[in-house]
């Protein structure tokens, strides 16, 4: 919708092509329904959260900026707020809002949307021609932009199309892999503990040189199948080789509390509960699911007496507080990440107009593209930001006037 809005803001006569019922339909899913729209944050901040090819975005993010994104919304009729993390929201905590004002301008545009799937792209001479529909229409048109999304829920109208039409216009598509995913683990507490949500932990991955490739204090979540929650999520961005490396995934549950105070406090509730059992003492220090895993992984009886704890078994405990480990095999299927890693090679698309260097008056733009961010509304700034950048392009393309960022009907 961005690259429509923009392309037809410069005067470009555009059609949207949307496959399904509604317009915008993974926005809504956004953000837990309430569409996380960017990060609060300078441009370089977003180029940092990205590890994903970020140098590739510097033209499109410097452009538009997440300050540029909150002012067209603003405009757009839709309130904005700043939460935790520089998240920004709709002050209504409603997608719809954000959707409704996108469409809106579509309308206001006089950008028709044309609710067919695309099923290939024809090219003449290495320029684009037409864009063919599911039912053998031809749709003759000067620029198309490819905004089809990544292969991550499916449901959404996100099933690969546009991966495949690129391709057989002979662009190369970097193998395809769940970004911002939950975590699998071989390790049975993990479904003992369902659904216990730990709160201000903090989660630190190594690769197998020992490298801490992410650390981070947030919140997490155990599920039947491993780990889930934002601070997991946020891991698996960096977790990109499970093929060839293997990850270690440790939890620090009292962050805020060093070592040596730790087992000062662990000490004081020895002596104050002695006649304690331990199962029953640990719940001052632990969330009661968590308790008899640390017991037994402390190798320590639930009926054991505090008094009768030794230092060795303390100092077991107090290692476990601060590096509880988990087993991590690979993340969960690609349809259940949040975005999808990998796509259209980059070094096959022009940085500054988001235009293919392979075939003229072709576009790319968003999740399509092999480019994925953090969690934090930074991969919606990166489509907002391909996608004008697209549109500009798209529009700018031979004969402004007669161009288009979806297709023109011959």
């Amino acid at each position: 919708m961005m690259a429509a809005i923009t392309a037809a803001r410069l005067g470009a006569a555009v059609v949207l092509i949307e496959r399904n019922p509604k317009v915008g339909r993974k926005l809504y899913i956004t953000g837990k329904g309430r569409c996380n729209v960017t990060n609060h944050c300078a441009p370089e901040e977003v180029l940092r959260a990205t590890p994903r090819n970020g140098k590739f975005l510097y033209s499109a993010i410097k452009r538009t900026t997440p300050a540029d994104i909150e002012r067209f919304f603003t405009e757009l009729g839709v309130p904005l707020k700043v939460e935790r993390g520089n998240r920004v929201f709709p002050q209504s905590d409603r997608a719809a809002d954000v959707i409704d004002a996108l469409f809106g301008e579509l309308r206001r545009r006089k950008v028709p949307v044309l609710h067919s799937r695309a099923v290939r792209l024809e090219a003449d001479r290495g320029t684009v021609r037409s864009v063919v529909l599911e039912s053998g229409e031809e749709i003759l048109c000067k620029a198309i932009v490819l905004a089809t999304g990544g292969v991550s829920y499916p449901a959404t109208g996100s099933t690969g199309d546009g991966h495949r039409m690129a391709e057989e216009l002979g662009h190369t598509v970097v193998s395809l892999k769940p970004s911002l995913v939950p975590l699998e683990s071989p390790d049975p507490f993990c479904s003992n503990m369902q659904g216990l949500s730990l709160k201000n932990v903090t989660l630190t991955i190594k690769n197998q040189k020992k490298k801490t490739v992410f650390r981070e204090q947030g919140e997490l979540l155990f599920t039947h199948f491993g780990l889930s929650g934002p601070l997991v999520l946020s891991a698996s961005a960096h977790m990109r080789d499970f093929e060839k490396e293997r990850y270690t995934c440790s939890i620090d549950l009292k962050p805020a509390l060093d070592e040596p105070t730790l087992d000062a406090r662990l000490v004081r509730e020895l002596a104050v509960g002695a006649n304690k059992d331990m199962d029953n003492l640990l719940g001052a220090l632990a969330p009661r699911l968590l308790v008899p895993v640390l017991l037994e992984r402390a190798e320590i009886p639930g009926n054991r007496k505090a008094r009768d704890l030794t230092k060795q078994e303390r100092r077991r405990l107090l290692e476990l507080f601060k590096s509880f480990t988990v087993a991590v095999t690979g993340p969960r299927p690609v349809e259940e990440a949040i975005v999808t890693s990998g796509g259209v090679k980059v070094f096959e698309v022009d940085p500054k107009t988001m235009g293919s260097k392979l075939v003229k008056g072709l576009y790319f733009a968003g999740e399509l593209l092999d480019v994925d961010a953090c969690t934090g509304g930074f991969n919606l700034q990166i489509a907002w930001a391909t996608g004008q950048a697209a549109g500009e392009g798209a529009a700018a393309f031979k004969e402004p006037d007669r161009l288009l960022t979806g297709q023109e009907k011959g």
